[in-house]
């Protein structure tokens, strides 16, 4: 199994493999859905499907990977512009929704007893909210013994879609943040210690007591770390969980968007306003009809097999009608070298 070093914390690089005479895929991007697509691969191998290896390493490598031609499907929770894919010879597609989810360390803290909103989240990250008992944290949570201890701040250190949702939701809270940091894959940090991927977030937040960070929600869950409340944009606090995030997603008209990309921040009533759709890159012209089909079918099995497998980690399964919606995209935009297509919808 190849493993891949991310600073204080190690990421296992998925690795399955079929049996002898299946075609075997690679992808490699962002480090979000990592936890659901190294399920969905031990289950597709088990099934008797080909072999899968992706590897975590940000939205930006993603991208830089599947335009260069090194991999067979990049991933990215940041969409590229329909002139960017043409540019780029590419297709995308949403494949799961997630949340990106506020999370610290504080000893004797209830899930979901803590709040934040937006401002004070950009505060924190300016350096203005230094300490857990400053007074606009104790105005959200009057009811919790927030200690007299230093905030430690984590970001991420590499180009991540993770960090575009997260700024982007700052920038619309923040005006101050807006015009100093703004959004992005990456950003100009005031302060912190950085982590690469939402591993290396969760291992700093998990060991430095006072920290806190931001992760997709299936990192927030398999490290049991303590996450946040949020408003919602009908201004309710909201957890992070399935169902907050489902809301969000319902709101999405993938049908409408260009290049089936939107944006879930702040979505209306009570969604978690941090909502992210992740994307799957693939070439328009696959290198070979093998695994540019390979790619598909594994999505496709993925999209028949796999929902209540994104579910356990909090992630929101495309619901029907933008599955077929994707699958007539591969369908009509995807070809082998010879400009034949590689899918016919069921």
């Amino acid at each position: 199994m190849i493993k891949a070093a991310f600073g204080v914390a190690a990421a296992l690089v998925l690795s399955v493999w079929s049996a002898a005479g299946a075609t075997d895929i690679a992808g490699v991007g962002a480090t979000g859905p990592d936890p659901l697509y190294r399920k969905w691969a031990e289950q597709y191998a088990a099934q008797g499907g080909g072999g899968v290896r992706y590897m975590a390493i940000g939205s930006r490598g993603g991208l830089k990977q599947i335009k260069a031609g090194t991999v067979d499907f990049g991933a990215s929770d940041a969409p590229l512009t329909v002139p960017e894919l043409e540019r780029a010879g590419l297709v995308q597609f949403p494949v799961i929704v997630s949340g990106v989810v506020p999370v610290v360390n504080l000893l004797g803290l209830m899930p979901g007893e803590l709040k934040l909103n937006g401002p004070v989240l950009a505060d924190i990250y300016l350096g203005r909210i230094s300490y857990w008992d400053d007074p606009r944290l104790i105005a959200l949570n009057p009811h919790v013994a927030l200690p007299h201890a230093p905030i430690q701040v984590v970001h991420r250190s590499d180009g991540a879609g993770t960090t575009l949702a997260f700024t982007t939701y700052l920038a619309s809270k923040s005006p101050d943040w807006k015009a100093r940091i703004g959004s992005g894959l990456d950003v100009a940090w005031p302060k912190g210690a950085a982590g690469i991927g939402n591993a290396g977030v969760t291992a700093l937040v998990s060991n430095t007591p006072g920290a806190i960070g931001y992760v997709t929600s299936a990192f927030a869950r398999e490290s049991h770390l303590t996450a946040a409340q949020l408003p919602s944009a009908s201004g309710a606090f909201v957890a992070p969980d399935l169902r907050s995030f489902s809301r969000a997603a319902g709101s999405a008209d993938f049908a409408r968007a260009p290049g089936l990309a939107v944006s879930l921040i702040d979505a209306p009533g009570p969604a978690w306003p941090i909502t992210v759709p992740s994307y799957v890159l693939v070439p328009k012209r696959a290198a070979t009809a093998a695994t540019g089909a390979a790619v598909l079918k594994f999505f496709d099995w993925a999209f028949r097999a796999g929902d209540s497998t994104a579910a356990q980690l909090d992630d929101v399964a495309l619901p029907a009608g933008v599955k077929a919606l994707v699958r007539r995209t591969w369908a009509g935009d995807v070809t082998g070298p010879d400009g034949k297509p590689l899918y016919a919808p069921k």
